[in-house]
């Protein structure tokens, strides 16, 4: 039976839980590398340290699509998985910036990354499960606006902290974490766990039509062993369309993690000239999250205008327009010097990231069976952490032998990764 059109507002309830979901990956994209850099990491270690992040994204989603597309209990399919993940991570929000050693830090990454994930991936799942076709791309968008909301105010809130409201710049007796960052991960906490529980309360969710062929089928597909012969079997059988928006998709990855993992220590020293405990580093590192702020602020408001393109234009070819800009706005990085030129260069990784956020998922969510719709955004996921898992692995050799340790260079080197990806698209065919 085909889903009935929803309203603004029903889109935006059943979206807004990614505004708490962002303040979490918001708070750990703009403070992690400084937090390894405060507990004693080189910038040539923050790499493999950040490993935890893409490692748990390929276990984690693929189960958790897998088991959402089963599940049916009071609180629905896909709401009882948004419940467990912001519990979690919102626990591991809190213990994050009370990190005493640079692998108690590691380890509560891993258990962040894993919660959030549990929370994010059936979201994805949702907007297929509730919204007709010709209205999924709007869904996407409407998630990406919120998504570019959360990440503003969470990317920020060490600046402002500091500089609006005059807390010391420096961590207290026994921490080398500065209280700044410490306090913005304690409100993130609260604001990902109230933002989930928002959706969870204002949106139900339609059973199956026939409970029982349901229950029957959940049935005899049930067991570990037959999920891990589902998930590579549906590796292997995946549509033609997918298989060729992967490729698109593991090389904007790849230019996003560059900035996520260099960005804040190349502002921190090659910008404001600051070493590890000098309040130069805290300046760059507070600005560093500024400029990621702006960045999703351009993308909260370019959300609004990707709502009206996708009424006039494809979703192939408005991504291909954002990711060229996003590819000219990192590799810029290298050739600034004054701190606010950094934001001009934000431009073009806004416009970038909020297509990034919505149109692959709007392409896909059109070539895959809405019965797997759940496991396929999890499979589709792979895309996104392997090349996480590349940079975490080799990115650090090539910035500490080839790149002296020039933590701008490696941003710009993202950028030739996006720029792939735009070219890539090319070759995906949406009806397929």
């Amino acid at each position: 039976m085909p889903q009935p059109r929803l309203t603004f507002w029903q889109i935006w309830n059943m979206s807004f839980g990614f505004l708490g979901i962002q303040f979490g990956w918001g708070l750990q994209m703009a403070n992690m590398s400084a937090i390894y850099q405060y507990l004693g990491a080189e910038e040539s270690d923050i790499p493999i340290l950040w490993l935890a992040a893409p490692i748990t994204g390929l276990i984690v989603q693929p189960i958790i699509g897998y088991y959402s597309d089963r599940t049916w209990c009071r609180l629905g399919r896909r709401r009882p998985y948004f419940l467990v993940g912001a519990i979690f991570a919102s626990l591991a929000l809190i213990a994050m910036p009370n990190s005493s050693t640079l692998w108690m830090a590691a380890g509560l990454l891993w258990i962040l990354d894993a919660s959030v994930n549990i929370s994010m991936e059936p979201f994805r799942a949702f907007v297929g499960d509730k919204l007709p076709e010709e209205q999924r791309k709007t869904g996407f968008a409407m998630q990406s606006l919120l998504i570019g909301l959360g990440a503003v105010a969470a990317s920020s809130l060490p600046w402002l902290f500091t500089n609006v409201f005059g807390l010391e710049t420096g961590a207290q007796e026994g921490s080398a974490i500065p209280y700044s960052v410490k306090l913005s991960f304690y409100i993130g906490s609260v604001i990902f766990f109230v933002a989930v529980m928002y959706t969870i309360l204002t949106t139900k969710e339609t059973p199956p039509e026939d409970i029982e062929a349901f229950e029957k089928e959940k049935a005899e597909s049930a067991g570990v062993g037959h999920m891990f012969v589902e998930i590579f079997s549906g590796i292997k059988s995946m549509p033609k369309a997918m298989r060729q928006l992967a490729v698109s998709q593991f090389f904007t990855w790849l230019g996003l993690f560059c900035l996520w993992l260099y960005f804040s220590p190349a502002v921190a020293t090659r910008v404001f000239g600051g070493v590890v405990g000098q309040p130069e580093y805290q300046e760059g590192v507070e600005w560093a999250g500024v400029c990621l702020s702006a960045y999703n602020f351009i993308a909260f408001l370019f959300s609004f205008a990707l709502i009206a393109l996708t009424k006039k234009y494809s979703a192939k070819a408005i991504h291909t327009v954002c990711l060229l800009c996003g590819a000219l706005g990192l590799s810029s990085i290298p050739f600034i010097t004054e701190p606010k030129l950094l934001l001009v260069s934000m431009v073009g990784v806004g416009v970038a990231w909020a297509s990034i956020l919505s149109m692959p998922y709007a392409m896909l969510s059109n070539v895959i069976p809405a019965k797997k719709m759940g496991f396929y955004m999890g499979v589709f996921n792979f895309f996104i952490v392997l090349p996480q898992i590349v940079a975490s692995l080799g990115l650090g050799q090539v910035v500490n032998h080839l790149l002296d340790n020039n933590a701008a260079i490696a941003v710009a080197l993202g950028g030739v990764s996006m720029l792939v990806a735009a070219f890539s698209l090319r070759f995906v065919d949406e009806n397929n």
